[in-house]
């Protein structure tokens, strides 16, 4: 299988995920069949390493594919564009902590929940483990969890952040995602009490920042060399840009038709509409075209055996924070010429769209300011010292 076979075989299943969003929704999870059909498409492989059955691609085809499902249904763009750049982030940590995962099912999944929230107790070997993460979307369809966690020196002051990989044996589920938007991402609490998890299946953000990682030792591949802030900030962001294209392209063809009755006139008739839709797709171009430029310039370095520079991380996180603000502002343009009936209850793509990229944009890779501080400061010459660059 080639990276361009699972991106036609993605756009071809892209209209069934389409008619499935409303299931998503009302089960607060995607559907297990769409899981399975993204499986056989090879998706869930992009990004995973040759030693275990993946195909270690480009990453621009892996954001090409995460568009194409996120235009179909936002809940399974957002929640498999999470899954599926796990398997990158598992293939930077120790071989012993890999084989685990995947030398007995190369098929495993692994779903997040990166904020520090559990309590971190060193002991010999490893860790304790306990505590509750929120918000690890697609985590029913998961075998694995990565957990984030500080540790703390003898006198509890924070010394390191690490993400701690955690087998389904070790915690569970508790459903509680019920929200207004990306209702079908099923991102549920985890839940660990008091598990053990030994040194080889932690991994510190200096390392990942450093782009010198356990993994790399046998995942020689360029992709494995790419800064673990761009790959994953540009993932979400990814999700939204396509969720906003999506509805743009609802929109237009919606447009065609309607009629507006206050006016009389049909949508397609209306200069002011027509302007809406004008600056709706420059917006969504122009967070796409930057998003893309990024993940190839930065590969393009790894491909090439060098470090990227700070200016160039900097600018990979400018353009993933404003490409989620374009996109929102997008949807926020055609939703507010769409007229009340979009408000209704019942499936409206708009709407859903609309609720999606809001609910989106709350996602702390999203956090607007504290990304752009960061460009602001490297522009302006001073030292940066932050993990999510």
């Amino acid at each position: 299988m080639r990276d361009d076979d699972v991106l036609a075989a993605v756009r071809e299943l892209a209209p069934t995920l389409r008619e499935r969003a409303a299931e998503a929704e009302a089960q607060r999870r995607v559907p297990d069949t769409s899981i399975e059909e993204l499986e056989q498409a090879g998706f869930f492989r992009l990004l995973q390493p040759r030693a275990y059955g993946g195909l270690a691609a480009d990453p621009a085809v892996h954001y090409a594919a995460v568009k194409e499902i996120a235009k179909a249904c936002g809940s399974t763009g957002w929640a498999v564009s999470v899954i599926g750049v796990h398997p990158w982030h598992v293939a930077l940590y120790d071989p012993r902590a890999q084989e685990e995962v995947w030398g007995g099912d190369s098929s495993t999944r692994i779903c997040s929940s990166y904020a520090p929230t559990g309590a971190v107790t060193p002991v010999d070997g490893g860790v304790r483990l306990s505590g509750r993460w929120h918000f690890s979307s697609g985590c029913d369809h998961a075998q694995w969890a990565l957990l984030g966690g500080l540790v703390t020196d003898g006198g509890g002051r924070p010394v390191d952040m690490r993400t701690f990989l955690v087998p389904r044996t070790d915690y569970r589920v508790d459903d509680v995602w019920d929200t207004v938007g990306l209702r079908g991402t099923g991102s549920n609490d985890i839940v660990v009490e008091d598990a053990f998890v030994p040194d080889h299946r932690a991994l510190g953000y200096g390392p990942m920042s450093a782009l010198v990682c356990p993994g790399q030792e046998i995942n020689t591949e360029p992709l494995y060399r790419l800064p673990y802030a761009a790959v994953f900030t540009t993932t979400i962001s990814t999700a939204v840009v396509g969720i906003a294209e999506g509805a743009y392209e609802h929109y237009v063809a919606a447009a065609r038709e309607r009629f507006r009755v206050p006016y009389g006139q049909k949508v397609a008739e209306d200069p002011f509409a027509q302007v809406r839709i004008a600056r709706a797709a420059s917006d969504i171009d122009a967070a796409w075209l930057q998003l893309t430029r990024n993940i190839a310039d930065l590969y393009a370095t790894a491909r090439r055996g060098e470090q990227p520079p700070m200016s160039l991380r900097a600018r990979a996180r400018r353009d993933q924070v404003i490409a989620t603000e374009r996109a929102v502002t997008a949807v926020d343009l055609l939703m507010e010429n769409a007229g009340g009936s979009v408000m209704r209850k019942g499936d409206s793509a708009l709407q859903r769209a609309w609720r999606d990229v809001h609910t989106g944009r709350g996602q702390a890779a999203n956090d607007l300011e504290r990304a752009l501080v960061l460009f602001g400061q490297d522009a302006l010459g001073i030292d940066i010292h932050d993990p999510m660059l």
